[in-house]
């Protein structure tokens, strides 16, 4: 049987919930989700493999104006993805106003040559299909798209239909990845993001985004209980004061972010966790380039 693959960039602005999106469509957990914007930083990689058809779906940064390197980092890696890929996703919360950031990322998909798909995100808050028809109109306006698809991640509303499309520009080619791969990321990449998805739920509106994740050490053994997994992270934080914002009176803000990260992560491996967790200060971390780095955030 040929077999068929294409490549999938979802962009949109921030908090539009491009990474619910992509973690509805591989069918578990890839990317982190909050309801903070800009809660993704570089791009990550879900594949979807169904019968002959292999997607690759590579979820950005939400469009905004940089004011860091890690900024920079973030809004170049969405042109990079659009420059790479068979097909182009605009993401867009059910509205009939498009805002300046999605306009510029579909000039972008336009000049890049790729088919414009727009999904329509969150159509579970809707009250009525006819302030759907209403928000599908205004964006008929604005096209051309190849498809306009409305979906909600949260409910799975709409995602048949959407694989459906995107299926239809998959071209014969070998397999990219395993049929049982969902993500390119690492353990230790998605265990660190893990961490920093609990700090954005339980920590002030400030706070994430002055903060980094780094699993230093990750190691499974054998203990006559069964399989355990140790984790070592790091948590970079930029003033004092939100380090001991982090930590908590007597530890205890610490302590329920490594819990919550702890539960997520054993579900994810399917195995005990031992996770431990120690938070430092690195002054103005998102402007050090040789720290960027060190995390995965190369601006060449």
């Amino acid at each position: 049987m040929d077999t068929l693959s294409a490549f999938v960039a979802i962009v949109g602005r921030p908090n539009v919930g491009k990474s619910s999106l992509l973690n509805a469509l591989v069918g578990r957990k890839v990317a982190i989700v909050s309801d903070k914007p800009q809660t993704t930083r570089t791009r990550i990689m879900g594949v979807v493999t169904k019968g002959a058809t292999q997607l690759v779906f590579l979820d950005t940064p939400g469009n905004h104006k940089p004011r860091t390197r890690l900024g920079d980092f973030m809004v170049r890696s969405i042109g990079e993805a659009v420059s790479g890929v068979d097909v182009g996703v605009l993401v867009t919360e059910p509205r009939t106003n498009a805002r300046e950031e999605e306009l510029a990322l579909l000039e972008q998909l336009q000049r890049q040559k790729l088919p414009r798909i727009l999904v329509i995100n969150k159509i579970d808050t809707l009250e009525s299909k006819a302030a759907l028809l209403e928000i599908i109109a205004a964006w008929q306006e604005r096209g051309p798209f190849d498809a306009i698809v409305p979906v909600s991640a949260l409910t799975g509303d709409g995602l048949d239909e959407l694989w459906q499309v995107l299926s239809g520009f998959a071209f014969e080619s070998p397999h990219f990845f395993p049929e049982d791969a969902t993500s390119d990321q690492t353990e230790q990449a998605l265990a660190a993001e893990i961490i920093r998805e609990k700090m954005l739920l339980l920590l002030r509106q400030e706070i994430p985004h002055g903060i980094a994740v780094a699993v230093e050490r990750m190691g499974e053994r054998e203990t006559d209980k069964g399989a355990i997994v140790d984790i070592e992270a790091y948590i970079y934080c930029e003033r004092d004061s939100h380090k001991g914002m982090v930590i908590g009176k007597q530890g205890s803000m610490l302590k329920q972010i490594a819990t919550m990260a702890r539960t997520d992560l054993e579900e994810m491996f399917g195995t005990k966790v031992n996770l431990q967790c120690w938070v430092k200060v690195k002054e103005d971390w998102r402007n050090r380039q040789g720290f960027l780095s060190g995390l995965g955030y190369r601006i060449d």
